[in-house]
């Protein structure tokens, strides 16, 4: 893969601007300079790969006054979720559905504006702009409960394989990473294609969802260690770490010194790419001074190899500045 380092990824497109995951935050993503763009995927009750942070839409479209009926309480990673939900649906159902802004505090003017798009939709979108700005542009897709849609017959690792082939989406240096906080999702993946993996990492008190129902005891923090991190290197190719595993911060907000994730990773052949990095001050530490550059650049400096960012304008600059200052 041909891109800068650190890459910027735009998470669910650019959706501190514009509502997540939708054609036109992805877009917005490209023009905002964005490396990579990055698609949540559910699956629909016909088996159609949709852009969702969650199964759970209700608070993300305006499903609730299409569909009212379709309001249940299910059992999502072991947590009980009341709402409405995208395998209750299928795609010619989903596709009468409009975006909501997911955060109040971000701007709803553009509420109901925007379709839900399918996978092969974003990937049409990504062809279409590499051929027009003239530069290559990544798909860093996340499997979404993936133990979860397994379990309701729907398991995401097949349908989202055959799309990327089907798109040409091959082999290790495709323009690709898929994400997963689930190990064993991973690995099935590993043993279905050869792009590049990434394994997600919670806060350390966390255990991966497969892991509980597994039994398996060991939290993201256990899964930091040297020890493991080589054990990840034999399936992915990098890890997507909570920055505050980076750089912790206290409950006052005060930041303490990095820890040795980033040097231990890529001492076992790991990439490391950090999430998630937004301009509001209420998620900048007061180090910062209100500042988002200033985060970025101490990611940068600290060697990370991307971020991924809710508003990749901010992320591009802050990495152009950072490298005229090296």
């Amino acid at each position: 893969m041909d891109f800068p380092r650190p890459i910027i990824i735009g998470h669910r497109g650019a959706c501190g601007h514009l509502p997540e995951h939708t054609l036109a935050s992805y877009a917005l993503g490209i023009a905002l300079g964005a490396d990579f763009i990055e698609p949540d995927l559910v699956v629909t009750k016909d088996g159609a790969l949709i852009a969702r942070h969650e199964n759970e839409i209700g608070t993300t479209t305006d499903v609730a006054d299409k569909f009212p009926d379709r309001k249940t309480r299910k059992v999502v990673d072991g947590r009980t979720v009341e709402g409405f939900f995208v395998e209750d649906l299928t795609l010619a159902e989903v596709r009468t559905l409009r975006a909501r802004e997911r955060l109040p505090f971000r701007d709803q003017s553009r509420n109901g504006l925007f379709p839900v798009p399918t996978f092969q939709e974003i990937i049409d979108l990504v062809r279409r702009k590499e051929w027009e700005i003239g530069r290559h542009i990544g798909l860093y897709p996340e499997t979404k409960h993936p133990s979860y849609f397994r379990s309701i017959g729907l398991a995401l690792e097949g349908r989202l394989v055959e799309i990327l082939e089907r798109n040409g989406y091959s082999g290790p240096d495709a323009p690709v990473f898929i994400q997963s906080f689930e190990m064993e999702n991973l690995k099935d993946l590993h043993r279905l294609t050869g792009v590049p993996l990434i394994f997600l990492l919670e806060a350390s008190d966390v255990r991966p969802y497969d892991f509980v129902l597994s039994g398996d005891p060991r939290t993201y923090g256990d899964l930091t260690t040297p020890a493991e991190l080589a054990a990840i290197a034999a399936f992915a190719q990098g890890i997507g770490p909570w920055k505050r595993l980076i750089v912790p911060e206290a409950s006052d907000k005060s930041l303490g010194a990095p820890t040795a994730l980033i040097a231990d990773a890529h001492a076992a052949g790991l990439l490391v790419h950090p999430y998630t990095f937004r301009n509001e001050e209420l998620y900048l530490a007061p180090a910062y001074h209100n500042d988002p550059s200033a985060e970025y650049r101490q990611f940068f400096a600290l060697g990370v190899d991307g971020v991924f960012s809710d508003f990749p304008d901010t992320a591009v600059t802050a990495r152009t500045l950072f490298s005229q200052r090296r």
